[in-house]
């Protein structure tokens, strides 16, 4: 399967917003796309952070790591629609 150009990505998550916008996802398509493009950026930052701290395996690096971390574990609970509890 082959990623996307930025510029399909574009258009696809522009017809994803539209599609919701006019209540036009019987199959959750276009919400799982938008879903899952908003979650991968705090993934990518997670990675990024990892190799960072992999490189220098400082403190700095390790807190920037746990922060990721924890910034993309607080998008899924909130993608979820749960509070900090598990609570819906």
């Amino acid at each position: 399967m082959g990623k996307p150009t930025p510029e399909e990505l574009q258009d696809a998550l522009n017809e994803a917003a539209r599609m919701r916008e006019q209540d036009e996802d019987e199959h959750h398509i276009a919400k799982s796309l938008l879903n899952l493009h908003y979650r991968m950026k705090y993934m990518e930052r997670v990675l990024q952070t990892a190799e960072l701290y992999m490189h220098g395996q400082g403190i700095q690096e390790h807190t920037d790591l746990l922060k990721a971390i924890e910034a993309a574990r607080a998008v899924d609970t909130i993608t979820e629609g749960k509070d900090k509890n598990g609570f819906a």
